[in-house]
């Protein structure tokens, strides 16, 4: 017997025609859409809707959306955050609006330079986000979460999901402000939902009902002589077995405690600042110039495949020896920084350069390396 009874939604033919016009499952469309990302490897599975669209997030957890939208996310029919600002790449940490005005909040590292890093590390102890980390992270078709894999909610799981929802016997939502104590119980809404699940193929035997102890204690004990079992016999050791087995495939939170939640968090958050990072580059990584030559000197920020874009005021730079390179000044709105020499002929700096794209609270840390010759 399966644990859940699925249900199949039939559209009629015009609907399904007018909802393909729409539904772009995040593929390629041929509008003028911009293409974001949930998290760093990707959420897949996700129903999200803009102001323009209702798709499925894809395989790599990517979304189409118009600058200036926002996000609604459920998985199946159970909502998970709202009014999320699109952007090229969203976390876990945007679902939520006062993350959201925490992180326009930099701190300022050891080499007095904004580090958002530090910012999103205070955060990562957020009740709600760790409660709603913990339970789409037990979603994922796996149990474990490869380090270069996303979260994978496949369709049977969604299926399953939608149909715990419409049983009136188990909870109707998930509320994940509650204390994490509440929210892990036994009896918990995510957990009875989570129980309901069955994360293996339609059919597999671990899908079905575990043989109960009555069962068990009918059934007769294997002959100790091989030759004595008969195959067509269902033994004690074999139903005892079957129940244990069924019993260990049930998915709970326990399965994923809050400081896996957070290690996940941590590597995905440090994937997405080293994915926006890859997109910027400066006009050369090592400069050389002659202790004769005080002149100031530029060194320009590129962006890949693209025009750049820095927030107001969001560049900032700083020599790790003055005394040989000083930094002079630098402009966001021409995205460059103008240093000088200032040491004898073998002194050397690194010019560390901070910018800040724009529709984004992430700091990109870049260096020139600067050598003085003869």
């Amino acid at each position: 017997m399966e644990l859940v009874h699925l249900r199949r939604l039939l559209l009629p033919l015009s609907t399904a025609l007018v909802l393909s016009a729409c539904f772009d499952g995040g593929g390629s469309s041929s509008d003028d859409t911009l293409t974001g990302q949930i998290q760093s490897q990707g959420v897949s599975g996700l129903t999200y809707r803009t102001n323009s669209r209702e798709s499925t997030t894809d395989a790599q957890g990517k979304f189409r959306y118009y600058p200036g939208e926002t996000l609604t996310f459920k998985v199946g029919t159970l909502p998970i955050a709202d009014g999320v600002p699109a952007k090229e790449f969203v976390s876990f940490l945007d679902f939520q609006p006062e993350l959201r005005e925490a992180l326009e909040t930099s701190k300022v590292d050891s080499q007095n330079l904004k580090d958002h890093a530090l910012t999103e590390s205070t955060l990562l102890n957020n009740q709600e986000l760790l409660n709603r980390t913990r339970f789409i992270m037990a979603l994922n078709w796996t149990e474990v979460i490869q380090d270069d894999e996303g979260i994978d909610i496949r369709p049977r799981v969604i299926e399953q999901l939608n149909a715990a929802l419409d049983d009136p016997a188990l909870p109707v939502s998930v509320d994940f402000s509650i204390p994490s104590a509440e929210f892990e119980a036994e009896d918990s809404a995510a957990n009875q939902l989570l129980a309901s699940i069955c994360f293996h193929e339609k059919g597999d035997q671990l899908c079905g009902e575990p043989p109960t102890p009555e069962e068990i204690e009918n059934a007769p004990e294997r002959p100790e002589n091989d030759d004595d079992i008969d195959p067509d016999e269902t033994y004690k050791q074999d139903l005892k077995s079957l129940r244990e087995r069924i019993l260990q495939a049930v998915r709970s939170l326990e399965d994923i405690d809050a400081q896996g939640a957070k290690e996940y968090l941590i590597k995905e958050l440090a994937g997405i600042t080293n994915a926006i990072g890859r997109q910027y580059y400066l006009s050369d990584h090592v400069a050389s110039h002659p202790a004769s030559d005080t002149a100031l000197k530029t060194i320009a920020i590129r962006k890949v495949g693209g025009d750049i874009a820095l927030t107001k005021n969001g560049i900032e730079a700083v020599s790790t020896r003055p005394q040989d390179i000083t930094v002079h000044s630098w402009s966001w709105q021409e995205a460059d920084v103008d240093y000088f020499v200032g040491g004898e002929a073998g002194g050397e700096a690194e010019i560390l350069i901070n910018l800040k794209p724009e529709n984004d609270y992430r700091w990109i840390r870049k260096s020139l390396r600067v050598v003085i010759t003869e």
